[in-house]
This record gives C-alpha cells, sequence and structure tokens, in this order.
C-alpha cells in the first residue's frame, strides 16, 4: 500500500516561507537578503529533506518550471506544455530534440543526489548542447568541491560557482543555473537537488535598480540577488508542495474504489512523475484499460488532464 509521508500529509502542514520573509521594501541590503533567504531555506529544508509519497512529482515539476525558462536563455520558444510533449510523448529511447534533452538535464538534477563528478558533467554538458573538454570540467569540479567544503553559506556558494562557469564559458549560463542548485543542495546537506533558482534568473531579483538590465552571474550585486530569488523560489515551491500533498492525498483517498488491475502502478507513477501518458501500458495494465481508469480518476477529481487534448492527453496530480 503507498503511504504518505505523516510529515507532509496534511494540506496544512507544508511549511510555507514566512511573510517577512517575502516582504519587499526597496531594494534590501546585503544583511537582509542574506537573512529572508536563510528563513526561506529553512523552511524549505524539511521539504528537501522529507520523502513524502508525492516527492517525485513535486521535483519533477520543479524541474519543468526551470526546463521552461531555460528556453530564454537557450534561445527557443517551447512552453512546458511543448516539453512535456517532447519528453513523455516520444518514443522509449527516442531522442527528445535540443528542448526535451535540455528538460532532460533538468530532470537528472531532481532525480540524482547533488555530486559533481567529471563524468556526470560530460553528459549534462551534452544535454545542454555545450561543448567542455574534461580538463575543464575537472577544474569545475575541484571548484565545486573547494566551495563546499569552504563552508561558505549556501546561497553564496551557489553564486559563486554560477559566477565561476560564466568566468570560465560566457556561453555557459545554462549551466551555470544548474550547477548553483546543485551546490546550494551539497552546501545543505540536501539527498537531492531542488531545481530552484533557473525560474527566477529573468525576475525582479536579477534586475538592477528600477528594473533596469539583468544582473548576470558574476557581475555587482550578484550574490545578493541570489538570496532574493531564493525567498521567492523557496515560497513557489512550498506551495507547491501544499497543492500537490492535497491531489495526493485525494488520490490515495479514491484508491480503494480502483477495480483496475494495474491501478497501483499507475498510482505510483503519478505520485512519481510531472504526468503520465494516457495511453500507458504495463504489463498489466492494457492502452484501453489505462483509458478507463484515467477516465474514473478524473471522474474522481483525483488527477487532472494537463494537454488541454482529446488524444495523446497526459494525466498528472
Amino acid at each position: 500500500m503507498i503511504r504518505l509521508d505523516p510529515a507532509t500529509t496534511s494540506p496544512a502542514t507544508p511549511p510555507t516561507v514566512p511573510a517577512w520573509a517575502l516582504a519587499v521594501n526597496g531594494v534590501p541590503s546585503d544583511a537582509d537578503a542574506a537573512f529572508q533567504a536563510g528563513a526561506a531555506l529553512g523552511a524549505l529544508d524539511p521539504l528537501a529533506r522529507a520523502q513524502p509519497a508525492w516527492a517525485g512529482a513535486w521535483r519533477q515539476r520543479l524541474a519543468l518550471s526551470c526546463a521552461a525558462a531555460s528556453m530564454r536563455i537557450a534561445g527557443r520558444a517551447e512552453e512546458e506544455g511543448a516539453l512535456r510533449d517532447a519528453w513523455h510523448l516520444r518514443p522509449a529511447g527516442a531522442d527528445p530534440g535540443p528542448a526535451g534533452a535540455i528538460f532532460g538535464a533538468w530532470r537528472h538534477l531532481a532525480l540524482q543526489p547533488p555530486t559533481a563528478g567529471v563524468e556526470r558533467l560530460a553528459k549534462l554538458v551534452e544535454l545542454l548542447g555545450l561543448a567542455w573538454d574534461k580538463e575543464a570540467l575537472a577544474d569545475l569540479c575541484a571548484a565545486i568541491d573547494d566551495q563546499v567544503r569552504g563552508g561558505r553559506p549556501a546561497p553564496f556558494a551557489a553564486a559563486a560557482i554560477a559566477a565561476r562557469v560564466i568566468a570560465m564559458r560566457p556561453d555557459s549560463e545554462l549551466l551555470a543555473w544548474w550547477l548553483a542548485d546543485l551546490v546550494l543542495a551539497q552546501s545543505l546537506r540536501w539527498p537531492r537537488s531542488l531545481p530552484l533558482l533557473m525560474t527566477q534568473a529573468f525576475g525582479p531579483a536579477f534586475r538592477t535598480d528600477g528594473g533596469g538590465t539583468r544582473v548576470r552571474p558574476g557581475e555587482k550585486g550578484f550574490e545578493r540577488a541570489v538570496c532574493v530569488a531564493l525567498v521567492q523560489a523557496a515560497a513557489g515551491a512550498c506551495r507547491l508542495a501544499a497543492e500537490l500533498s492535497r491531489r495526493a492525498e485525494r488520490l490515495l483517498g479514491v484508491a480503494p474504489k480502483l477495480r483496475a488491475k494495474g491501478a497501483g502502478d499507475v498510482i505510483f507513477l503519478l505520485l512519481n512523475e510531472d504526468v503520465v501518458s494516457g495511453s500507458l501500458t504495463t504489463k498489466n495494465l492494457s492502452r484501453f484499460a489505462a483509458r478507463r481508469l484515467f477516465e474514473r480518476l478524473q471522474q474522481l477529481e483525483a488527477v487532472r488532464e494537463l494537454s488541454g487534448r482529446t488524444t495523446f492527453r497526459l494525466f498528472g496530480l
């Protein structure tokens, strides 16, 4: 039987970032920004460490948001729906295309422990469409290790590694944001990274006074901007967790009403993925049976259809 983590089951239980940390009164000082970031990360920390039944879906939704924000830097126009299609509707083992590969990079961040080795980074830069030689990646791994072992506060370590990437290769901003989240997780000793900062890269936190030019990694004010961005990103992640906790509770609540032999497999996938294809087949579930099961789950208001189509449909919490 699939169970929710008691610490995160109740809709009222998932933590929220304190309202005072979210308050915006002009441009905060460096000290204020760091203090607010600490409060936000303190609220997010229990969720990052917990393993509620819906943790997989939560992390994959965060990865999707970061992938969609990445498209602007990559010079592409795909939004969340197109990224979902590229990844989830492709034949098994098929190339998801450039945009889908970037989505795959963020999924990889969310699924794996926050470690950085040359082989892992070589795979990552390939997914991001970049070209780094192994010597440069080894230097980057050493820089990551130095930042984490140096004991700097997590937001500043994350900002420093992003700046280091841009100093080494100015065309590698996607890699900079990806590694910033990884170093943040390493510094906080989280079991998995949370895709966070990329969603804020074009937001107010990284705009100069008065909403001017964007502050990029390594530029003046970048560390303070990272702190401000983490407050917003953590608040968004906590809100998403609260929403998915309620939806997962509803899904598990209706599970005893499902008669399909493969219903347990589908529930597991819905709790661990952003979306599941409506044409899913398993050893216990035919395509026709899957369609009927998803229709039943919709009737019970336990899942949502997220593609907006009548064919090639995608379902999720």
